[in-house]
C-alpha cells in the first residue's frame, strides 16, 4: 500500500513539476513577443541610473502616489465585473470622417489647428509642422487579442495620413503607445520624441536611433522653427507586468513662432503645472487628459478627474481647453460620458473656453468654435 502511494506521489509530483516548467516557459515565451518592449542598457542606463527621478530601479514621481493597498485591489476586481456604470457608449458616437485630400496640401505656417482621433490621440498642425500626440489606431490596447475593444473608428485610417513631422510619446502604457502604428510611421520617416527608456521599445520594433530624440524633463529639442519640450507629469509606465515604472514619463510643451500648445499626457493633479505655465505658457490649445479616473487615492493620484484637469488648464495657463482621453476605451469604473458632462461643469463654473469636438472635427486657435453636447445624443 505504502509503495503504491508512493509511485502516485512521485507521478503526481513529477506531473506537476513538468506543469510548472511548461507554464513558466509559455510565460517567459509570451513575455519575450516584442509588443512587450525592451529594458534599458549601456549609455541609455547610464542615462536613467544618473537621472534624480530613478531610484532602486524604476522612474518616481516628483510628488509621490499613494501606494495601491490589497483592499483596493480586491475592491477594483468586484467593480470589474459588478456595478451599475453604463461604461460603453449606448449607440455609435459620432465621427466625422477626415479627407485625406485636405490633408496633403502643407500645413499653413503660421496656425494651430487639430483634430482628435480617439482617446489621447490627436493630429495636430503647429506653424508649417505636422504632429501626432500619442497615435494609437489598434482594435484593443492589449499585448494580446484580448482587453478593451475600441467604441469607434479612427476618423482616418493611420495609412491615409500625410507624411508626419513629429509623433510625442507621453508614456508606454498600450492605449498610449501603439507598436502597430509606431513601426508604420516609422518606415515613413516621422521623428519620435519620447521619455527616457521608451527608445529600447522603439529601438526594438525597427525604428532607426536617428529618428528617436528619447528626452527628459524641461530637455528640449528644435525641429524647423519649432521648440518641443518634455515636461513633468504624475504618472507612471510599462509594458512588462513583472515591472513597474522602467520609463520615464512626461508632458509636452511645444512652441512655435506663432503659436503654442500643451499636451498633459496621463497624469495626476500636480504643483508642478503651475511652474509649466510660469516657464512656457500660456498656451493657444491645452490637450488634457479628462477620463479614466478613480476610484480611491491610489487612482486618482495618477489619473486626475475632470475637477482636477481643469484646474491644470488654468495652471498652464492654457486659452482653450481641448479635453482628450474619453469615449474610446472602457477602462475605468465610470458612465462613458461621464468625464465630458463633469469637466463641462467646472468649465463653466471657472470660466474657461473648452471646446468639445466631435471625432474627426477640426479645431483652429484662430477661429470660433461652436461647442455642442454631441453626446447627450447618444442614448
Amino acid at each position: 500500500m505504502r509503495s503504491r502511494l508512493a509511485r502516485w506521489l512521485l507521478r503526481a509530483t513529477v506531473f506537476l513539476a513538468a506543469l510548472v516548467a511548461v507554464l513558466v516557459a509559455a510565460g517567459w515565451t509570451v513575455l519575450s513577443l516584442p509588443q512587450f518592449g525592451a529594458p534599458m542598457a549601456g549609455p541609455r542606463l547610464a542615462r536613467a541610473l544618473a537621472n534624480p527621478q530613478y531610484k532602486d530601479g524604476r522612474f518616481t514621481n516628483l510628488e509621490p502616489e499613494t501606494p495601491t493597498s490589497t483592499a483596493a485591489l480586491g475592491d477594483y476586481i468586484v467593480r470589474q465585473f459588478s456595478g451599475n456604470e453604463v461604461r460603453e457608449p449606448p449607440a455609435p458616437l459620432p465621427v466625422l470622417a477626415v479627407d485625406k485630400a485636405a490633408l496633403a496640401s502643407a500645413p499653413a505656417p503660421s496656425g494651430l489647428r487639430a483634430f482628435w482621433i480617439g482617446h489621447a490621440s490627436t493630429y495636430v498642425e503647429l506653424d508649417g509642422l505636422r504632429l501626432l500626440l500619442d497615435p494609437v489606431f489598434a482594435e484593443r490596447v492589449s499585448p494580446l487579442p484580448v482587453g478593451p475593444r475600441r467604441f469607434h473608428a479612427p476618423p482616418i485610417a493611420l495609412a491615409d495620413l500625410p507624411r508626419i513631422d513629429a509623433v510625442l510619446i507621453s508614456h508606454d502604457h498600450y492605449d498610449h503607445l501603439d507598436m502597430d502604428a509606431v513601426r508604420q510611421l516609422a518606415s515613413r520617416g516621422a521623428r519620435f520624441y519620447v521619455p527616457l527608456g521608451i527608445g529600447a521599445h522603439l529601438e526594438r520594433w525597427g525604428v532607426p536611433a536617428a529618428q528617436i530624440e528619447e528626452m527628459v524633463w524641461w530637455q528640449q529639442r528644435t525641429l524647423g522653427k519649432v521648440q518641443i519640450v518634455a515636461t513633468p507629469t504624475r504618472h507612471y509606465s510599462g509594458r512588462d507586468p513583472r515591472h513597474r515604472s522602467p520609463t520615464l514619463w512626461s508632458s509636452w510643451s511645444v512652441i512655435g513662432p506663432q503659436h503654442r500648445f500643451f499636451y498633459s499626457g496621463d497624469t495626476g493633479y500636480s504643483k508642478h503645472f503651475k511652474d509649466i505655465g510660469e516657464r512656457l505658457g500660456p498656451f493657444d490649445i491645452a490637450f488634457i487628459k479628462i477620463g479614466a479616473y478613480g476610484p480611491g487615492a491610489s487612482w486618482v493620484d495618477i489619473h486626475m478627474p475632470p475637477e482636477q484637469a481643469v484646474q491644470v488648464h488654468r495652471d498652464v495657463r492654457g486659452k482653450r481647453m481641448f479635453p482628450v482621453h474619453w469615449s474610446t476605451f472602457n477602462l475605468a469604473y465610470h458612465d462613458w460620458d461621464e468625464p465630458i458632462r463633469r469637466t463641462l461643469d467646472e468649465a463653466t463654473r471657472a470660466g474657461i473656453e473648452l471646446v468639445t469636438p466631435r471625432l474627426g472635427e477640426w479645431v483652429d486657435a484662430d477661429r470660433e468654435f461652436k461647442s455642442t453636447r454631441w453626446w447627450e445624443a447618444v442614448r
